[in-house]
């Protein structure tokens, strides 16, 4: 970029804070600005910064800027140096996998992306930094990529020729008795809260509130997923039809913008842009670096049921789905139930639910009625035996306690110095690294668990199992949650037929990880053709009977069609006007992100201003 360039650019910097006091002036200056920014550079190309311009960035940052390069690239020696050797061996550990910023949680997705280190990072460790590199892209027209805990199916965390802000090192956590964010004094009442940098992941929040601090913040499933992200995406955890999403329990965001501005989003100050980052996409409005979420009581029990029944035939393996759906009906759809009921093909259910403000004894009293229906039958046996669980619900995420009572449920960081409090569930490690084929979700609509629809449920259930097999995810729909938890996801960006859906469904699967240049990595893309298609067909089946059912946007199909229609509904207008307000240039892009279809699917050349 020539000098003149640069002195122009800067001189704008000052009027950014007046032209941000109203929305209708900056958005009316927008189309200046919107079609400055029509490409942007990759490295050796005229205008790539040279290394002084590098090294300034560095000085800036305190030393944080990082030359990244993939970890396999020693890996061709003869025999592979001790860098390769270790990054083999702790492949299956998403802790260490997220503590290298050259890598994401999975490897790619077949035909659609696969893992590439950025060109530079900053590990960023404050909001300045984030500054920063923000400054220095939009300066010299990079792509800028942003990741905490980098679990992005769609691979937004990830983008070759890009400078990475990479958050993981702004990990701490911080309670609050009673908090109010700024501006709201004598609008909002005090509360108690989690204050969480964007690099901590959800084993640090729940360590910090529920395991030391004896609350509950919603969070997700999977302890390594970042905070920031999931927040930003919607947010699902075991028991959000008790607490709603993670994103309708943000109080306040820290914010960094395209601008490179440092602001505070809340319900009274930029207000549009608090409501965008709840739920509308991480990476596509700025770069969050803190987060405030209310925290709640906790119940006096959490825990879990579990269930495997294979039925004789396919009348026997209908009848069972219809048994399974009419009695979730019943006695599940509710506040106290979430997780999941799989149906696979070979005529197989799989239970895997946990519950909440309940003893293992009123549990299994709940299921009672459905296990006895199941041992009357001549045509259906169990194959993994109905067991149920309850803890005091402080232990959820205690680590000591799992590794006492639970060991074989919990994979720990078996690094030297790890934190003690940090592991995955058991399950969860086994998905470090994978190299995706397919995966797609919907939302079922609560009207098919009415008695004159269920029949239509079942039979679209039974045919979806027959090509690859699907899961109902009950606590990803909020349809029989509590009141309050509906009212605060009404005031979402996330689609509002979560706020009528009973479930998710999810179909998907992956294979080893297949991380380029990594030994040995040779997925079978004709395998994960033919699985994508039968994923294809097995949401098919279940689209018949709910034909307009959205997604999540954070687990999805990589080439939905319909994108903004399929993860926002009528939300998405109003999440273009925000991102057209706080990035009128385009700075931030990711993948079916608000306004990519600006962009080239790389997010390097602009289509349209």
């Amino acid at each position: 970029m020539k000098r003149r360039d640069l002195l122009k650019a800067a001189a704008t910097l000052p009027l950014l804070p007046l032209l941000l006091r109203s929305g209708t002036t900056l958005a009316r200056g927008a189309g200046a600005v919107a079609t400055s920014l029509r490409s942007r550079l990759r490295p050796g190309e005229p205008g790539w910064p040279a290394a002084a311009e590098w090294e300034q960035l560095k000085r800036q940052v305190g030393g944080r800027l990082l030359k990244l390069a993939s970890p396999f690239a020693s890996c061709g020696t003869t025999p592979p140096d001790s860098a390769c050797t270790q990054v083999l061996k702790q492949l299956d550990n998403p802790f260490a996998v997220g503590d290298n910023p050259a890598l994401t949680q999975s490897s790619g997705w077949a035909d659609a992306w696969t893992s590439q280190p950025s060109a530079y990072a900053v590990a960023a460790e404050s909001a300045a930094d984030v500054a920063a590199a923000i400054h220095f892209a939009r300066r010299h027209r990079l792509r800028l990529v942003v990741k905490g805990g980098g679990h992005s199916y769609q691979g937004t965390s990830d983008a070759p020729d890009s400078l990475l802000v990479w958050t993981r090192h702004m990990n701490q956590v911080s309670l609050h008795d009673a908090f109010v964010p700024q501006g709201c004094s004598g609008h909002v009442a005090p509360q108690a809260a989690v204050s969480v940098q964007a690099g901590a992941m959800w084993i640090d929040a729940y360590d910090a509130v529920t395991t030391r601090g004896g609350r509950y913040v919603q969070g997700g499933g999977c302890t390594t997923v970042g905070v920031a992200g999931l927040v930003q995406s919607g947010g699902f955890g075991s028991f959000s039809k008790r607490w709603g999403t993670a994103a309708s329990n943000l109080l306040e965001a820290e914010v960094v913008t395209a601008d490179g501005q440092v602001r505070i989003a809340n319900a009274r100050t930029n207000p549009e842009l608090f409501w965008g980052l709840k739920g509308g996409g991480g990476g596509s409005l700025g770069i969050v670096t803190r987060l405030t979420l209310r925290t709640f009581e906790l119940p006096d029990f959490f825990g879990g049921v579990g269930i495997t029944i294979k039925a004789n035939s396919d009348a026997a393996y209908r009848a069972l789905i219809a048994a399974a759906v009419d009695f979730y009906q019943r006695a599940l759809f509710n506040p106290h139930w979430g997780e999941q009921m799989k149906f696979h093909d070979g005529n197989v259910l799989e239970v895997s639910m946990m519950f909440q403000g309940l003893t293992r004894q009123e549990a299994e009293q709940v299921w009672a009625p459905f296990l006895a229906w199941v041992q009357a039958r001549q045509d259906c046996r169990i194959t993994k035996p109905f067991g149920a669980l309850a803890a005091p619900a402080r232990h959820l995420w205690d680590a000591e306690f799992l590794r006492k009572h639970a060991p074989d449920i919990i994979a720990t960081d078996d690094r030297p110095g790890a934190p003690r409090h940090h592991f995955v569930w058991a399950g969860d490690r086994e998905q470090a690294g994978t190299f995706l084929h397919g995966y797609q979700s919907a939302w079922l609509p609560a009207t098919l668990l009415q008695p004159a629809q269920q029949s239509r449920l079942v039979d679209a259930l039974f045919t979806a199992a027959q090509h690859w097999g699907v899961s109902l995810h009950f606590n990803k729909g909020l349809a029989g949650a509590a009141a309050d938890a509906i009212d605060r996801a009404r005031d979402t960006a996330t689609h509002p037929q979560v706020l009528d859906a009973f479930a998710l469904a999810i179909s998907a699967n992956g294979g080893a990880p297949a991380f380029p240049g990594m030994p040995g990595a040779h997925p079978d893309l004709a395998k994960a053709r033919r699985e994508a298609t039968a994923i294809e067909h097995t949401m098919a089946a279940l689209r018949s009977v709910a034909p307009d059912a959205g997604s999540y946007v954070s687990e999805s199909d990589y080439f939905l069609h319909d994108w903004q229609q399929g993860f926002w509904g009528e939300n998405y207008p109003r999440l273009a006007a925000a991102k057209r307000r706080y990035d009128p240039d385009g700075l931030f892009f990711v993948h079916h992100g608000v306004g990519s279809e600006d962009w080239s699917a790389d997010g390097f050349t602009r289509l349209r201003t």
